[in-house]
């Protein structure tokens, strides 16, 4: 997988791809993470990319030219799946999408800036809105960063443990059941004895029970999405599915 990163602060986000999983995928030869910086594809001479809106509105806005030129020339060099631009009226990031995409071999990622970019690249160049939230940030690097971070660690081979990733939360929308590690008493504090019990299977039905629990509790809505379906414990380890 390759995932291009079109941005006028790549040194916002470098050290962050650099780190960690992220890391260590680059390193494997899972996926390549490339930043560019838009001022290199400006012909002003102060590489300046933003400029007035017309209709007198306040702010700054990106250029068409420079956006045009940078996708252009990534695009002369191999073809993409998305040209994703980060905004915050976006289609809402989740875990699902984060899937998704990360079965796509090269996306583009162009992070706005001011008050956003020409609605021109918008209409003919974007392929895809993203939002990681409904609040607006000074730029889209950090939302860059963690689209990156969600989609490249559902990549083979990103983490040694990969049932760990098929039972984070919001995979079958539904948070995660609380988790415990040594010791089995910390002044007081006891993990469940159904955690010690060692027989698996009452474990897994007990952390879909607490799954589902939690998730009535923090996040009804996620359940909403559900329509009448239940849930095996085995889909939460990877070795099952959704049943009817």
């Amino acid at each position: 997988m390759r995932i291009d990163i079109i941005t006028v602060l790549p040194e916002m986000i470098e050290g962050f791809l650099n780190e960690s999983i992220l890391a260590r995928a680059q390193k494997k030869g899972l996926v390549e993470i490339h930043l560019h910086q838009l001022r290199d594809y400006t012909l002003d001479k102060w590489r300046r990319v933003d400029d007035y809106p017309y209709g007198g509105s306040a702010g700054m806005v990106m250029q068409c030219e420079p956006i045009d030129r940078a996708i252009t020339a990534l695009k002369e060099e191999r073809d993409y799946d998305e040209v994703i631009y980060v905004s915050p009226d976006g289609e809402q990031f989740d875990q699902h999408m984060a899937n998704d995409l990360s079965l796509l071999h090269n996306i583009i990622i162009l992070c706005g800036h001011y008050k956003g970019i020409d609605q021109r690249i918008r209409d003919h160049l974007i392929t895809r809105e993203i939002s990681i939230g409904d609040y607006v940030l000074t730029g889209g690097e950090l939302a860059a960063a963690v689209i990156s971070d969600a989609v490249v660690r559902l990549l083979p081979g990103s983490i040694s443990d990969e049932q760990s990733a098929l039972s984070d939360c919001y995979q079958d929308d539904l948070l995660a059941a609380p988790i415990y590690t040594r010791p089995a008493d910390y002044k007081g504090w006891k993990v469940p004895d159904i955690l010690l019990s060692g027989n698996e299977a009452k474990i897994r039905q007990w952390e879909l029970d607490q799954a589902v629990e939690r998730t009535k509790q923090l996040r009804p809505d996620l359940l909403e999405k559900q329509n009448g379906k239940s849930f095996d414990f085995n889909s939460r380890t990877g070795r099952g599915s959704k049943e009817k």
